[in-house]
């Protein structure tokens, strides 16, 4: 009974502090039938945690993958769920099953190409369940502004892995950067946070960095990842680094000093960008230098 009462004290308090889903950086993703690790992962430092009963599933293990999540929802649980492609039966059945549960944060829908697959997937939980559309396919980047227009939309999301494997893209930043943008440029245009950009293959810091890079620098603003040990890193890497908010504080406080006006065509850009880190900085902690 005290391990049970400490466990939810742990979550609750890890709950106040999370970082919200618009603006989360580190995307957790798990395998749904490794519930070992589900309470680990939901006090990690990950800002969100998504239980896949997707790829990481067999055909013949959805079921229990499923009744896993559904079991940990229970138990005081709370997290995302990777659910299958629209059309599937197992779509089906994850919609159904996770109807109305209390522990589900919203859902992120595999391989999206349309936004009637987002719109079905929304009206079917209910119409209040936030749906991240994972794009995985050529077909599902250029239809990338309608699914980001398309009603229950939350945040666009990268599926870098199959659109490599469906388009024969090599794993280069240059041969990724179209997707990448055209995902920024959707999430724009339909109103959305930036995108959450794939995952790194591997635990290497040094690639995980410098791939988080890659996306920070196309406008991205979140990244999926695959174990427990890389949260911090993207969470680093996706925030304003502290020489960067030294720069926005003092560029704000020389704009307030000379009045408040603008002075010259590149002062409206550079106020929109200090005012942006000001606003990460202080939504992630971070101080300038």
């Amino acid at each position: 009974m005290t391990i049970e009462i400490d466990l939810a004290e742990r979550r609750r308090s890890r709950e106040e502090t999370r970082v919200d889903p618009a603006n989360a950086r580190s995307w957790l993703l798990l395998s749904a039938l490794r519930d070992d690790t589900f309470d680990a992962a939901q006090l990690s430092r990950a800002d969100q945690v998504i239980l896949d009963c997707e790829d990481a599933v067999d055909d013949s293990l959805k079921d229990e993958a499923r009744q896993k999540v559904l079991d940990w929802f229970a138990q005081g649980g709370r997290a995302w769920v990777r659910i299958n492609e629209r059309g599937s039966q197992a779509w089906a059945d994850d919609v159904r099953a996770l109807w109305d549960s209390q522990g589900l944060c919203g859902v992120m829908l595999a391989k999206t190409e349309s936004a009637d697959q987002v719109i079905d997937t929304a009206q079917r939980l209910g119409g209040s369940v936030p749906v991240i559309p994972l794009v995985e396919s050529a077909l599902g980047i250029e239809d990338a502004v309608s699914i980001a227009r398309a009603p229950g939309a939350f945040r666009l999301a990268f599926g870098s892995g199959d659109y490599r494997r469906d388009t024969g893209t090599a794993n280069e930043s240059l041969a990724m950067a179209y997707p990448r943008s055209r995902l920024v440029t959707a999430s724009r245009i339909g109103g959305l946070p930036g995108p959450i950009d794939g995952p790194t293959v591997g635990t290497s810091h040094a690639l995980l960095r410098e791939q988080s890079a890659d996306g920070v620098s196309l406008g991205l603003t979140g990244k999926l990842c695959l174990d427990l040990e890389t949260p911090a890193v993207i969470n680093e890497s996706f925030s304003p680094s502290s020489a960067d908010v030294a720069w926005a504080v003092d560029f704000l406080a020389d704009f307030e000093a000379s009045g408040s006006v603008i002075r010259d065509g590149s002062d409206k850009p550079r106020l929109a960008r200090a005012r942006k880190i000001s606003e990460r900085a202080a939504l992630f902690h971070v101080n300038p230098s």
